[in-house]
Order: structure tokens, then C-alpha cells, then sequence
């Protein structure tokens, strides 16, 4: 039996309830303001839609995070250089790393929202975090003579945390090329190993 695809008005309230969680969550101080109520008066929906769409707010939030970060995800798993696979591990790393903290300082709040809501409220506890980590580390493993490539790996993520983002630019109110800049710093001091 083919499969069968969603009404239109479901996909129309699909967008909409993303879109207006997108919108949530930027204006929001904070993650936890965001409810299942309020998306689903900003989208114009039901709250029953959403629960019936997204399974529970938690659901709502990765569906957003992997729609938002589908462009991302396309450009490393296919895309050219920087991100590519082709790209040379050198160079890649610090781009991949480059582009999760874009993301996040560019989604601050849903991100922050996406690692509260891992299993135990652990950011390690969630499927993109095993996709990042498994990426990086992969890459890692094909610089020459490399080791640790796991472990390195946890802890180059660790640098581009929601919640150490979320501090850093807000009460340290650091520019964002500023954390740019160090975060690339800080990559190609771990690359080049003990000096």
C-alpha cells in the first residue's frame, strides 16, 4: 500500500505551528516561557493539533531543531567544501564547529530548549547530539596519526554547548565573531596536539 501523504491543511499547520514556535522561542527570555499553549494560539491551531502532530513539547522542539537544521545537516553529509565530507579533516572540523555555533548562537533559545529535553534533561541524551559527536569524531579519526579521536571529540562539543553559549553571550555579552574567533583558536590548539 503506498504511503500516504499529509492532508494540505496538515502540512499548512505543521508549518505554522513551526513557524510560530521558530518565532517563540527567538523572542522569548527564556526556553521555559515557550508552552504548548502559546504556539498554538501564535499558529492558530488547536492544542490538540499539536499534541496529535508532535507527540508532546519535547517532540515540538526536535522537530523545529531538525527542521531549522536540515541545511546544516544537508551541507555536511553532501555538501561542498567546508562542510563536506570530501573537505580535508583539517579543515573540517573547525567548519563543522564553526557552523553548530552559528546555529546556536543563531537559535539560541531552541537549542537551549533541545539539550534541557534530552533524557534526564541531559544534553548527551539526544539524537543530535550522537549525530555531532559521530561526525567529529569520524573526522577526526582521518588525521593522520591521530588518537583520542572519541573523547576529543565530546569535548570540542563542549565548547559549543547551548547553555555555555547562552552564557557567554548573555551576561558576558561576548560579540559573536569574538566567540567565533576563539572558538577557532581554541580548535586549532587541540588539532596541532601538545606543543
Amino acid at each position: 500500500m503506498p504511503e500516504r501523504k499529509p492532508r494540505a491543511d496538515a502540512a499548512r499547520n505543521r508549518e505554522a505551528v513551526l513557524a510560530a514556535a521558530d518565532r517563540l522561542f527567538a523572542e522569548s527570555d527564556s526556553p521555559e516561557q515557550v508552552t504548548m499553549a502559546h504556539i498554538a494560539a501564535a499558529a492558530g491551531v488547536g492544542k490538540g493539533t499539536l499534541f496529535r502532530g508532535f507527540g508532546d513539547r519535547p517532540g515540538l522542539i526536535r522537530a523545529l531543531y531538525e527542521a531549522r537544521l536540515e541545511p546544516i545537516r544537508q551541507a555536511v553529509t553532501d555538501g561542498p567544501h567546508p562542510l563536506g565530507p570530501d573537505t580535508p579533516p583539517q579543515e573540517r572540523v573547525p567548519a563543522l564547529l564553526d557552523a553548530l555555533l552559528c546555529f546556536k548562537l543563531d537559535h539560541r533559545h531552541l537549542s537551549l530548549a533541545l539539550e534541557e529535553s534530552g533524557a534526564g534533561n541531559s544534553p548527551y541524551r539526544t539524537q543530535h547530539y550522537d549525530w555531532w559527536h559521530a561526525t567529529l569524531r569520524d573526522t577526526l579519526d582521518r588525521l593522520p596519526g591521530y588518537t583520542g579521536s572519541d573523547f576529543t571529540a565530546h569535548a570540542l562539543l563542549a565548547a559549543v554547548r547551548a547553555d555555555l553559549v547562552d552564557h557567554l553571550t548573555g551576561p558576558r555579552n561576548l560579540p559573536r565573531e569574538h566567540l567565533r574567533a576563539e572558538l577557532a583558536a581554541f580548535t586549532a590548539r587541540i588539532l596541532s596536539g601538545p606543543s
